[in-house]
């Protein structure tokens, strides 16, 4: 593959719901241009581009893939992201790279949830140009008239099909250029023909609104289109260009990937009407310190590169993709990473075209690529010139919010697992580790059911490690709404030395989140000395609460009164008489079982309002707010018990059809009522039990 400079490189994201063909249409253009020699439509996991064994077993993709295709002395970097709302990570990751977006629609199905959020993601959050395409029209079931007329209805009128297909009896058999009104035939493709008479209207009325788009690019344009006058072929590509990049003009076009119909009309659109990298002209960087720093987007400014993507190969190591975002990059150079302030040696690098690295000798300004074996970058980070050091922002991923709890099957395989984790977390930032202190569990966190799955099955391919899954622990606490008081007399008498404590523990609730020790001895009842004891010995029993042995919050104990033997007292002594005087008194305090509480905050179309609040009322939560977004969805924010959102993420995506996203945090502690607290302190009873 020969050099490509900033102006001849595009960089396109290809998005739209999971099942609408976009790793087909991109092998479809790498096999149309001779990239390969074989094509094959289906996701088994011998495609250039789904080739990852657990996307081959799922038949959809789970990865952001990356294939460079030369079309017309340009070079094309498609950019295939997944469709499924379970790995929207590699969606957001394939997004910050893209200058340009190609929406593949399935014509079957028309507008579905990953069409909206590929909208909402490409246009309304990043403003770029963007083509829609009608895929599958070889369906038997295909409706573009259906499919166009819900893409216009909710994304606006600045979606205009550039082509209608040609259909009789349910069979595509071609398709009419609206632009040239003109017609052509799948078995007779070289040949331009007449608009079928019972399309014509439709086609010039399609044809007046690009015209009119057009003119509202140019002001020339806008003169001669209100004279009446029909634009040239120059004209027209003039305005086109201009629409396109501003978004003003979004073209819809059509065809079938898996039959490679409409391959070389899509190739021509992206490389004619979509901008090149080159021009931005210039992009924002920040320097040491915070302060904006100017680029310019060629290949004689200072280097800096953006990593967005890590992978560990068990071959080859860490290899690091990247985007040129100015300058260069050569093999056997030495870059600095700002980020980690760090000196990095660049041995090669290499152009990713699926699953194969190729080696090159540069990568100009816009191009995408990759180094291996880095000691110190990760993703986010930025290299760059060490005599200008810039970094850019890192990348902003959704956040994880279904956690299971993991341990490995075998105890052998403890540190596996965590070596495992910890490279899949450098790989995949929308996958995160807790490991509770308070519950002992590690509790690995991802977007869904489906990415947790995905998370554990290379745990158990690439490093050989099984592990047993629960839901988490919830997090109850304990106080009490009493004040009781006791006494703990520990003696111990074996022979020779004994062991003598005694304390009077009053313990009464207080505002504070920790345990407040107070003491209130006279006389000398409990020397001194044995304070801290007395005192630690209760903060160890606050971690276990006498209902169902969660930690106890909320309380002030004081130590006011005792007694002490000269020989035989100790600190032991005193720390176990603790214990038996918060046993005697705990009880008796009135305790109670604390739930936490988290914020949640829902977003979803407006259609599902009702059906989100009914669930919130189910859970026993209380709304707070409600309102519209920027984005015109619907958003809800409620308080509600954490134990009851547990499960939320994948219930969500049930109840909103894959629309809805939210985010929690936790709140604060109140009361459980009885009948949930009567559960917790049976499952715990029952669980200690066995």
């Amino acid at each position: 593959m020969k050099d490509y400079k900033a102006s001849d490189v595009r960089n396109v994201v290809v998005l739209g719901h999971s099942g609408a063909g976009k790793s087909t249409l991109i092998e479809a253009c790498l096999y149309y241009t001779k990239a390969i020699e074989k094509f094959g439509a289906a996701n088994d996991g011998t495609t250039p581009l789904n080739f990852d064994a657990e996307e081959g077993r799922r038949g959809l993709s789970c990865y952001m893939h990356l294939a460079p295709v030369e079309w017309q002395d340009r070079k094309i970097n498609f950019i295939d992201t997944p469709g499924y709302m379970d790995y929207e990570g590699e969606e957001v990751t394939g997004l910050t790279v893209g200058d340009n977006a190609l929406i593949v629609v399935n014509a079957k199905e028309g507008v579905e949830a990953g069409t909206e959020r590929a909208w909402k993601e490409a246009v309304l959050k990043r403003k770029l140009p963007t083509i829609f395409f009608v895929n599958k029209m070889d369906d038997p079931n295909a409706h573009f008239a259906e499919a166009l007329e819900k893409l216009r209805d909710q994304f606006g009128k600045t979606v205009i099909p550039f082509e209608m297909p040609i259909i009789q009896d349910g069979k595509y058999l071609g398709s009419v250029n609206i632009l040239r009104r003109k017609a052509w035939y799948l078995d007779k493709p070289e040949e331009p023909q007449n608009v079928p008479a019972e399309m014509v209207d439709q086609v010039e009325e399609y044809y007046q609104e690009i015209a009119e788009a057009i003119a509202m690019t140019d002001e020339d344009l806008m003169e001669k289109f209100v004279g009446g006058d029909l634009f040239d072929e120059a004209e027209i590509a003039k305005g086109l260009r201009i629409g396109v990049r501003s978004g003003d003009i979004r073209p819809v076009y059509s065809g079938s990937a898996a039959d490679q119909i409409g391959i070389r009309r899509i190739l021509d659109l992206i490389t004619e009407y979509f901008p090149s990298y080159a021009e931005k002209g210039s992009i924002a960087a920040k320097n040491a310190q915070g302060e904006e720093v100017l680029l310019e987007t060629n290949e004689n400014e200072k280097l800096s590169a953006f990593v967005f993507k890590t992978t560990i190969d068990p071959f080859v190591g860490r290899i690091s993709y990247l985007k040129i975002m100015s300058g260069q990059m050569s093999s056997d150079s030495q870059v600095y990473n700002s980020t980690r302030e760090q000196t990095e040696k660049v041995s090669q690098v290499y152009v990713i075209n699926g699953k194969y690295q190729v080696g090159v000798g540069k990568l100009f300004t816009g191009d995408i690529g990759a180094v291996v074996k880095l000691q110190y970058t990760l993703t986010g980070d930025t290299l760059c010139d060490p005599s200008l050091p810039v970094h850019y922002d890192p990348i902003t991923y959704p956040q994880p919010n279904l956690g299971m709890a993991i341990w490995p099957k075998t105890k052998a395989d403890e540190d596996k697992m965590s070596v495992g984790i910890r490279n899949l977390c450098e790989e995949d930032h929308t996958i995160r580790l807790d490991k509770n202190a308070e519950t002992h569990e590690q509790v690995l966190y991802g977007l869904g059911d489906q990415h947790i799955d995905l998370v554990l099955s290379k745990l158990k391919s690439k490093y050989k490690v099984e592990v047993d899954t629960t839901v988490p622990t919830v997090q109850y606490r304990e106080t009490i709404r009493g004040k009781a008081e006791a006494q703990g007399k520990y003696k111990k008498q074996n022979g020779g030395a004994g062991q003598y404590g005694d304390v009077w523990v009053r313990f009464e609730p207080c505002d504070s989140e920790d345990m407040v020790f107070a003491e209130e001895v006279f006389g000398g009842a409990v020397p001194k000395q044995y304070f801290p004891a007395v005192e630690q010995g209760l903060r160890e029993c606050m971690n276990k609460g006498v209902l169902a042995g969660f930690k106890v919050v909320g309380v002030k104990a004081t130590l006011y009164d005792g007694s002490y033997h000269p020989v035989d007292s100790k600190e032991v002594a005193f720390k176990e008489a603790a214990r038996l005087a918060y046993n005697n008194a705990m009880p008796n305090a009135k305790p109670v079982l604390l739930e936490p509480i988290s914020k949640v905050t829902v977003t979803a179309p407006e259609d599902y309002t009702g059906t989100l609040m009914g669930d919130f009322t189910k859970r026993r939560g209380i709304i707070l707010d409600m309102g519209v977004n920027e984005d015109g969805d619907q958003f809800i924010t409620a308080e509600v018990p954490t134990a009851e959102m547990m499960t939320y993420a994948n219930e969500l995506r049930s109840m909103t059809q894959g629309r809805g996203k939210f985010t929690i945090a936790f709140e604060r502690y109140q009361p459980a009522p009885q009948d949930v607290a009567d559960k917790v302190i049976a499952a715990a009873k029952a669980k200690k039990e066995a």
